[in-house]
């Protein structure tokens, strides 16, 4: 039986016609809240992947639990399908496990508080956030074991409990959580920060109800979801058409050594709705990097991309859902069964978003965009310095953002857009480690009309011994390009010893020990380019040069000779008019590099490192055909 809501006031809410002032005033006044989640949190939590790099998503959801403002739908849903007990004035959620709320959080280290507002008797509104934890327990620091075959490594798993039962702080819960991880002060510290957030919000929601009463705030977020649904309703008339396309893309290894894993989805208009189909995505690994794709999760992840690419001034939220039908397997990449392992997602998360970049634009190649989204390091550097202390840290980084119809993707920036770096300064500060470099690493974005954001090559010298991990993907396969575009470059990582001997470490390596003066090579990798290169202002070539973006060699890419500082204009026409000789007359819409077998084959030559095995599947009809 799905959650009960217990209210002392059975009064339902009376539609009122709101006025387009008093509803500007309420959307803007529900955007400030959820900015002012995000101040509180900031402010007030102590690790470095909340308080610096804002690895949080807050949310505020009506009195039926569909998302007004945030920026990962609403985890709302998933919960009340599945949790069977009661809610009340004065309760609160925490959970974390992913398959006691239908993924609406992914995996374990991210904790999630829901908290039910009420006002006179009657629930009016949810807020919540979850926030990724640095460590919650498991068989390594930072709790996300790469090379991980279930669950139950991975650390603590907290099903839905109340950790507040009307009004009363569960101080016994709380502390049984908090004696699996190895930063308590931290995991501590940021809850209370989570939950500081979400009762923010319930403040300025109460506020609201008192200023305009609770009709009118209940009727003004039924128009803004019925206006996000009249908006949607209209982006997928006008750029979705009813003949299905196709996109697959892969993870390029599982850490294990194998791979690559692939998630293929295909889509199509169907009367008013687009229906999303992951049949032929491969089935779950048996490492971490599945991921438990919640549909409705899904849906936001499609109606951000469709309104940022789209028509960037709606308010996105979950008012165009019934808009959108999503199947995703049981059993695949995308909806492991228990007790797969999860703590990995974040790869086929990025790839994602290439996925839905290749889907929509396929209609219409000039909203295309390029591969960039296609990860999201990770470094943890964990041990004790020589005082006793431990330390552990958890960085997470960035690379390049894909090429796109209005211009260049930025340079080592973040996948949400919420996400800021660590400064270097913290890390100084608060670990033992020095930074010597970071910096764009020139040439890594794929050219095009519009170059691909390059990657960022950050050098870590650790100044105690410790144990590191490596978390990151795209460096088997590339970035795509489009529209004639280049692919990006591939991801690198590289130990660099004291005597200078360098070893090149896989993306996805657990349990690495360094030893004091080691350093790590930490180089991501680049954006795909859009449109054709060779037209590209040669003049702007020669500026990315002298700004260090793209090198001398890199300019032929475009086309472009360089002459000191300069262009040379009469040999940048004679070369691009030998290049434009040498190639097809049609360039293609989606240029992914060499296919997988190439791939394969180069592989050691290219990276330094061995080629994944193909995967292999067990499947039960082969078993039973073979007895």
């Amino acid at each position: 039986m799905p959650a009960q809501i217990l209210q002392t006031n059975a009064t339902p809410f009376s539609p009122v016609e709101i006025d387009p002032v008093t509803l500007d005033i309420i959307e803007n006044a529900l955007r400030n809240a959820r900015v002012e989640m995000d101040a509180t949190l900031v402010r007030t939590a102590m690790s470095p992947g909340i308080r610096e790099q804002g690895d949080s998503f807050p949310l505020i959801a009506d009195h039926k639990g569909r998302m007004i403002v945030g920026q990962f739908g609403s985890f709302i849903d998933g919960f009340l399908k599945v949790y069977t007990g009661t809610l009340e004035e004065g309760d609160m959620i925490l959970l974390s496990d992913p398959y006691s709320c239908d993924g609406a959080v992914s995996h374990s280290n991210d904790w999630l508080i829901l908290l039910p507002i009420f006002r006179s008797g009657r629930l009016i509104a949810w807020s919540a956030m979850f926030g990724h934890m640095s460590d919650i327990g498991g068989k390594v620091a930072g709790s996300m074991p790469i090379d991980a075959s279930s669950i139950f490594e991975e650390g603590v798993r907290i099903p839905p409990v109340k950790i507040y039962r009307k009004g009363v702080y569960n101080e016994d819960v709380v502390a049984l959580v908090m004696h699996q991880t190895r930063t308590p002060d931290w995991c501590k510290a940021d809850l209370s920060a989570i939950i500081a957030s979400c009762r923010v919000a319930a403040r300025r929601v109460d506020e609201m109800c008192t200023r305009f009463g609770e009709d009118v705030f209940v009727s003004a977020t039924e128009e803004l979801l019925a206006r996000n649904h009249r908006a949607m309703k209209h982006l997928i008339a006008t750029s979705i058409g009813e003949e299905p396309v196709m996109f697959e893309d892969y993870i390029c290894d599982d850490g294990k050594g194998f791979g690559p894993y692939k998630i293929k989805c295909t889509m199509r208009r169907i009367g008013d709705k687009v229906l999303l189909d992951f049949d032929g995505t491969d089935p779950q690994s048996s490492a971490s990097i599945n991921f438990f794709l919640n549909e409705n999760m899904f849906k936001m992840f499609f109606g951000i991309y469709m309104i940022m690419v789209f028509d960037p001034q709606i308010l996105f939220n979950d008012g165009f859902y019934d808009l959108i039908e999503v199947r995703i397997p049981e059993g695949s990449l995308l909806k492991p069964k228990f007790p797969a392992a999860l703590s990995g997602r974040t790869h086929a998360l990025g790839r994602i978003f290439d996925i839905l970049g290749g889907l929509l634009g396929q209609k219409t190649p000039e909203f295309l965009n390029a591969a960039g989204f296609s990860s999201s390091p990770h470094l943890f550097y964990s041990g004790t310095d020589g005082d006793g202390r431990w330390f552990q840290l958890f960085q997470i980084g960035f690379g390049g953002i894909p090429g796109r119809p209005l211009g260049d993707g930025p340079d080592g920036h973040s996948l949400w857009p919420g996400f800021t770096n660590v400064p270097n300064e913290f890390l100084e500060r608060y670990f033992p480690l020095m930074i010597e470099r970071y910096e764009t690493a020139a040439d890594s974005g794929g050219a095009g009309l519009h170059r691909g954001g390059n990657g960022i090559h950050m050098t870590y010298r650790f100044l105690e011994p410790g144990i590191i991990a490596i978390h990151d993907d795209r460096w088997f396969t590339y970035p795509w390009g489009v529209n004639g575009g280049e692919p990006g470059a591939r991801a690198r990582k590289i130990i660099e010893k004291q005597d200078g001997t360098q070893t090149i470490v896989g993306n996805k390596s657990e349990e690495i020990a360094v030893e004091a003066g080691d350093q790590l090579h930490f180089i991501t990798w680049g954006g795909g380019g859009w449109g054709d290169p060779l037209e590209r202002a040669p003049e702007l070539v020669a500026l990315e040069i002298r700004q260090g973006l793209v090198t001398v060699a890199g300019a032929r890419r475009y086309g472009v000779v360089i002459d000191g500082r300069s262009v040379d204009i009469a040999a940048t026409a004679a070369l691009r008019a030998d290049m434009r000789g040498a190639r097809p007359a049609d360039l293609p819409l989606f240029n992914h590099g060499p296919d997988i077998e190439t791939l394969r084959a180069n592989c050691l030559a290219e990276t330094g490192l061995p080629a994944p095995r193909p995967p292999h599947w067990f499947v039960p009809e082969q078993a039973i055909a073979a007895e």
